[in-house]
């Protein structure tokens, strides 16, 4: 990789089609591609990205899934970290897909979303 490429990291699924479209948009730019259901992000990983994207854990989830219903994640006194564990013990709950650019980070809804940072 040359000098004035960024590094860029895509926390894909390969069965979304909104990270396929996201994965087709920067291609050539050649990410780093992480399957996260197979790769999840560790916590310390998964706070810096919600840092980068300035969300809190709640806000990256995917609330739809069964296990954040089962889990009951709506409970607000589970804390920040508690919130991050799970997400990483059941990255199912991961809004996705994640692009890693530029110390910054944007979720591909919609996919063109991501271009902002590479």
């Amino acid at each position: 990789m040359n000098e004035n490429s960024p590094e860029i990291t895509l926390y894909h699924n390969p069965k979304c089609s909104k990270s396929r479209q996201t994965l087709a948009l920067i291609e050539e730019k050649n990410p780093t591609v992480i399957e996260y259901l197979k790769t999840p992000p560790t916590p310390k990983q998964l706070g810096q990205i919600l840092n980068m994207l300035g969300l809190q854990p709640r806000e990256l989830m995917r609330k739809r899934e069964q296990v954040y219903t089962d889990l009951h994640l709506d409970n607000e006194a589970l804390s920040r970290e508690a919130l991050i564990n799970i997400m990483v013990e059941n990255p199912i709950l991961i809004e996705r897909p994640i692009v890693v650019a530029n110390n910054t980070a944007r979720i591909g809804r919609p996919p063109e979303a991501v271009l902002e940072i590479i």
